[in-house]
């Protein structure tokens, strides 16, 4: 009997061997974490040093007057409440609350027009193309395609001539006017990536719903407002907020086109960010524009982004 008993208790002893050789569990799970701390720390750094870093010496220098040489002086307050007794800040912030509704209604809607049109067409991938094109273009490119379209005597008043107007407006120069006409630039160059997300939701929605919808009579407006919009909110969100993302800090293609005139009449908080921190060197004055334009753009992100969840629970 005790022969027989031997091969099992020195499997048992082996086994407890086995168990105590092994590390306890918090044991490893801490080793996975050091070693997941480990990858993930470079990307940390270079966050740390490219973001946040910059970040917070900004914001120290808006609190200071500072020209690029020497050691800043601190200054409190003053940056910002010089910035806001600006009338040319406060045009600025209007033109980019302008920048922002216009992005909002031309490149975005008319993006979902066209995803709808060409949605279900044989085809429609060609049909949207030509509007995709322009968003391989950068803004500086745009804005210079766009001013020899619009310049005094440009392509645009040559055209209008040939059907007899002779004194066409002043498209870059009359403000707003010329705030407007630089939305439609930038339109052009934004609408076809939006008709692209569009489309790619749409192709998303399930068939059966569709179908249903169709059976019960929905089409047209009925079918869009029941079934297609409330099945495309969450990708509306996401455009809208980057729409709002890129309006807020539109530089490239005013800078191109009218550089912020006549006069700082169309300038935007970023270009008149650009022109006190790089063209008069008021760093400090610069700093406190960039740090505005940085709030102004988090509180509007999350203002949306907590709309659109609300909205999702009461769903």
């Amino acid at each position: 009997m005790a022969l027989a008993q031997t091969p099992a208790r020195e499997r048992a002893a082996d086994g407890l061997d086995e168990t105590s050789r092994r590390p306890p569990r918090r044991g490893r799970k801490t080793a996975y974490q050091g070693s997941a701390r480990g990858f993930i720390a470079p990307g940390v750094f270079l966050v740390a040093v490219l973001l946040y870093l910059p970040l917070l010496w900004t914001t120290f220098l808006s609190f200071t007057e500072y020209n690029g040489l020497g050691d800043p002086d601190w200054v409190g307050f003053d940056n910002y409440v010089e910035m806001f007794e600006d009338p040319a800040f406060v045009g600025s912030l209007l033109n980019t609350l302008l920048w922002v509704a216009g992005t909002l209604l031309v490149p975005v809607g008319v993006g979902l027009g066209i995803a709808l049109l060409t949605w279900n067409l044989p085809g429609g991938i060609w049909l949207r193309l030509p509007f995709l094109i322009p968003y391989a273009i950068s803004g500086i490119g745009v804005g210079v395609i766009w001013s020899f379209i619009l310049s005094a005597g440009g392509a645009l008043d040559q055209a209008l001539a040939v059907f007899g107007i002779t004194d066409p407006p002043r498209w870059l120069v009359d403000a707003p006017l010329n705030t407007v006409v630089m939305i439609f630039a930038a339109s052009w160059q934004g609408v076809g990536v939006n008709a692209l997300l569009f489309t790619i939701g749409l192709q998303s929605i399930p068939k059966e719903p569709l179908e249903a919808a169709r059976v019960d009579g929905a089409t047209g407006l009925r079918l869009f407002g029941s079934i297609l919009w409330p099945m495309l909110r969450p990708l509306t969100a996401v455009v809208v907020g980057l729409s709002i993302v890129a309006s807020l800090k539109t530089f490239d293609i005013v800078l191109s086109m009218t550089k912020g005139g006549p006069g700082r009449a169309s300038e935007t908080l970023a270009l008149t960010m650009y022109r006190e921190t790089f063209v008069n060197s008021d760093y400090g004055l610069g700093s406190a524009i960039a740090v505005f334009l940085s709030v102004v753009t988090l509180i509007a992100s999350i203002l949306y982004l907590r709309q659109q969840l609300s909205q999702k629970h009461e769903m």
